[in-house]
C-alpha cells in the first residue's frame, strides 16, 4: 500500500492573530508561512510525489503552490473530505476567549465527546478524514502502484487525528501530538497496519529549546487548530 505524506499548510493570518479559522474565508499565508511553502519543494526534493490532494482551503493551495510550480507533472485533486474541523460558531474567534467557555475542557480531555455548536464533533472530523485516506490509499494503489508515494496538504486537527487513526489512538488521545505549521508527517501503510515514519518534521529543532514566554503564558492545553508553532 502506498505511503502518505501529510504536509501541514504553512503559518496564516489566523494563526498569527490567534483565531481559530475553521473554514472562514480568506484565511491566507503570512509572511513567514509563504517562506515555509517556499521551501517545502527543496525539502521533498528526491521524493517521487504520484498525486497531491489538498483541502479546498485557500492557506492548503498557498502552501502547495511552490511545489506545484516545481513538479507541474504531478496531479492535483481537491477532498472536502480533509479540510478543517467545521468549529461552527467557534470559527474566526479567538482562542483566548475560547479557553474559557465550557467545552473548551472537553475537547481538551474528551475530544470524542466534543461537538462544536453550529459545527461538527471531533468524532465525525476524524471519520471523515480516515475515510478519505483509505479511499485514497485504494486509488493511488490502483494507479501507480503499491510502493507509491501521495501527499496531502490540510490543517493541524485533520493531520494530528490521521495519526492517532494509524497509531490506534482513541480519539481521547490525539491531543497528545502536536503537529507545527509546514510539517511535514508520513504514514506508510501496509495490508496489515500502517507504520508512522515521519511526525511533524520541520527540519528545525529549535522549538525543542526551553520556551521563552514567561510561565503564566504557557499552557498544558493543546492548541485547537494546531497553533502558529515557532516564531
Amino acid at each position: 500500500m502506498p505511503t502518505l505524506i501529510l504536509v501541514r499548510h504553512g503559518r496564516s493570518t489566523a494563526n498569527t492573530a490567534g483565531l481559530l479559522a475553521g473554514w472562514t474565508p480568506g484565511v491566507a499565508l503570512d509572511e513567514r508561512g509563504r517562506e515555509q511553502a517556499a521551501a517545502l519543494p527543496g525539502r521533498l526534493a528526491g521524493v517521487p510525489i504520484a498525486e497531491v490532494v489538498s483541502s479546498p482551503l485557500q492557506r492548503c493551495g498557498e502552501t502547495l503552490a511552490p511545489l506545484l510550480a516545481d513538479r507541474p507533472e504531478i496531479l492535483v485533486h481537491e477532498d472536502e473530505r480533509i479540510g478543517e474541523c467545521h468549529y461552527g460558531d467557534w470559527s474566526g474567534r479567538k482562542l483566548a476567549e475560547l479557553a474559557d467557555e465550557p467545552l473548551m475542557q472537553v475537547v481538551q480531555q474528551h475530544p470524542s465527546a466534543a461537538a462544536f455548536p453550529g459545527g461538527e464533533s471531533m468524532r465525525a472530523m476524524q471519520t471523515r478524514a480516515a475515510e478519505a485516506v483509505r479511499e485514497w490509499n485504494a486509488r493511488v494503489e490502483r494507479d501507480h502502484g503499491a510502493d507509491a508515494v501521495y501527499l496531502m496538504c490540510s490543517h493541524g486537527d485533520i493531520i494530528k487525528s490521521l495519526v492517532a487513526d494509524a497509531l490506534g489512538l482513541h480519539l481521547d488521545l490525539f491531543q497528545r501530538i502536536h503537529v507545527d505549521p509546514c510539517s511535514v508527517t508520513a504514514i506508510r501503510y501496509t495490508r496489515l497496519r500502517p507504520f508512522l515514519v515521519r511526525l511533524g518534521d520541520t527540519g528545525d529543532l529549535g522549538p525543542l529549546a526551553p520556551p521563552t514566554v514567561p510561565p503564566e503564558a504557557s499552557s498544558d492545553d493543546a492548541t485547537v487548530g494546531g497553533g502558529a508553532g515557532a516564531p
